[in-house]
């Protein structure tokens, strides 16, 4: 995730050691051709390899599986005590059409798997390339207000960093609060205090069924329009425990870019006005999504979902995001009833969905119907290469050859397991699925994959 970054003295030296190494090679393949020229036994050299291609594409022709196929293939992982309370869904994602199918109107948690939703509406409510700006504007009246200040304007990029421009952050693409110094310092203005505007975002920075233990834990940060790292104090630490007060730290840290006390920075009393000094945007939309996948990202979940709240001008706030969200996606035909959400990243242990509700969605976004939402499967982490998948799928004894045939969306809370993905089966043909456990045992994520990994060995035709 964070790469490492060579410095151009490095490039030199191995540019060089390569172009040494060339001249030695090339000398001693002249010395050793005229050595050589009059022997006539001298070896032929190889015929060039040709590369076969990597993709093929699947089989339109391929058997569906029928429901009895299915039944008898999940039976005995199903059968795994582990598992909990388990319910699931699976359809062809040619046709949509529902193949198996165990509970699958039941509301269950669904723990992160929620973040499907969020991701769908996202790529049919805004474009892909769109970009969140963070703005400094100079204000020198109002109440509350020194003279001479300036506020820097949440726009809802949480993933704003103060590091260098020239260092990796935990965010590829992140915008810099240096970036931001620069062009306040270009402008001529010296400020005498830094304020944060907040008033983009609405509510609670919290939703129901958070529990702020998990501030520290390092799974979200009070939701904000404005975060440093999507609030880390560890900016490239995976476990890094987030901040209580991830706006004015984002203030403070432009504050001592401009050499202003950071001690001094407070919250814009209401939404800020002024000459625009300075701005800056976050990476494409596309790709905060496939950050928000790969890392199950709570901060930028719930972000992005504000996003979609306010196209469609409804409050941003968890109440109006997880509204945009639903109905977003009850238009675009995907059956919502059974659905209650506090948020949009699933973290809420009171939110609530169906397996059909997630594999409707993946239905739509792998089927034929909705190309807005094809780039949703990519998205998904890879069985055993990427994401929240990278380490998982890897047992020979339990994985069944799905690593790398299997895409899915995971979920995880205490004693809640969730997938919803996609699979190509034995036979070649692509399946959808979505399984949810709730009061699962010690082995539970283990037997949930059991039970996915059945899919892709299967075949379960007729």
């Amino acid at each position: 995730m964070h790469p490492t970054r060579w410095r151009r003295s490095t490039h030199l030296v191995v540019g060089l050691g390569v172009v040494a190494l060339t001249a030695v090679l090339v000398v001693a393949a002249v010395f050793l051709t005229g050595a050589h020229s009059r022997d006539r036994n001298r070896i032929p050299p190889p015929e060039p390899a040709v590369a076969a291609p990597g993709v093929t594409p699947v089989d339109d022709s391929a058997a569906v599986p029928t429901g009895a196929g299915l039944a008898a293939a999940l039976g005995p992982p199903l059968a795994n005590p582990d598992l909990g309370v388990i319910t699931g869904r699976v359809a062809d994602a040619r046709t949509g059409k529902l193949l198996w199918q165990q509970g699958s109107d039941v509301p269950m948690q669904p723990a992160s798997t929620n973040k499907v939703l969020t991701v769908a509406a996202a790529l049919l409510t805004l474009d892909r390339d769109e970009r969140v700006t963070t703005k400094v504007v100079a204000t020198d009246s109002g109440p509350g207000v020194r003279a001479g200040a300036v506020v820097l304007v949440g726009g809802g990029d949480p993933t704003l960093s103060a590091a260098p421009v020239d260092e990796d952050t935990w965010y590829p693409g992140a915008a810099r609060i240096a970036d931001l110094a620069a062009q306040v310092r270009s402008s001529g203005v010296k400020p005498t205090a830094v304020l944060v505007d907040t008033s983009l975002f609405s509510g609670p920075g919290m939703a129901p069924g958070w529990d702020p233990a998990d501030i520290a834990g390092g799974d979200f940060a009070p939701i904000q329009p404005v975060m440093l790292d999507g609030g880390r104090t560890q900016p490239v630490s995976v476990e890094s425990p987030r901040s209580l007060t991830p706006a004015l730290d984002a203030g403070r840290a432009l504050a001592v870019a401009l050499g202003v006390d950071p001690a001094t920075v407070t919250t814009a009393p209401g939404p800020a006005s002024g000459d625009e000094l300075a701005s800056v945007q976050s990476a494409p939309l596309i790709e905060r999504l496939r950050q928000m996948m790969s890392a199950s990202d709570n901060v930028m979940a719930e972000s992005i979902a504000r996003e979609v709240a306010g196209h469609d001008q409804r409050p941003r706030s968890f109440a109006g995001a997880v509204q945009a969200v639903t109905d977003r996606l009850s238009r675009a035909g995907v059956e919502m009833t059974g659905a209650t959400l506090y948020d949009s990243s699933g973290l809420s242990v009171l939110d609530r969905l169906t397996a059909t509700n997630l594999d409707e969605v993946v239905s739509l976004a792998a089927g034929p119907d909705q190309p807005a939402l094809r780039p949703l499967v990519d998205l998904l982490p890879v069985a055993g290469g990427s994401g929240t998948l990278s380490d998982r799928f890897l047992d020979p004894e339990t994985s069944q050859g799905a690593a790398g045939w299997l895409r899915a969306k995971t979920g995880s809370l205490t004693a809640t397991n969730a997938l919803a993905g996609i699979v190509t089966d034995r036979g070649g043909r692509v399946l959808t699925f979505a399984l949810i456990s709730n009061g699962a045992g010690q082995t539970g994520r283990t037997a949930i994959d059991a039970l996915a990994a059945t899919l892709r060995t299967c075949g379960c035709g007729a």
